[in-house]
C-alpha cells in the first residue's frame, strides 16, 4: 500500500495548481471566445429583427451564420492544436 504523499503525486487534484502552459492558454482561448460570442448571443435577436424589416431571408442567413462561426471557431482551434501537435 502507497502512502498518502505517494498517491498525492501521482493522482494530484484538478483543482491544486496543477496546469501547464497549454492547458492554461486553452482555458483562456475558450473563455474569451465564449464571453465575445455571448456577447454577441445577447444582441443577436435585435441584429436579426433590424435585418428582418429589410428581408426576413437575410435575417435568417444572419442567424445561420453566427451559429455557423461560433462552432467554426472551436473546430479551427482544434485543428491547429491538432497540427501542432504533430510537431
Amino acid at each position: 500500500m502507497q502512502s498518502l504523499e505517494n498517491q498525492l503525486d501521482e493522482y494530484p487534484l484538478p483543482w491544486c495548481g496543477v496546469m501547464d502552459r497549454d492547458t492554461r492558454n486553452a482555458l483562456i482561448a475558450a473563455v474569451w471566445i465564449m464571453l465575445l460570442f455571448g456577447i454577441g448571443a445577447y444582441y443577436l435577436p435585435t441584429v436579426m429583427l433590424a435585418l428582418g424589416s429589410f428581408s426576413t431571408v437575410l435575417a435568417g442567413a444572419f442567424g445561420v451564420v453566427f451559429v455557423l462561426a461560433f462552432f467554426s471557431v472551436f473546430w479551427l482551434r482544434a485543428r491547429n492544436q491538432r497540427k501542432n501537435q504533430g510537431k
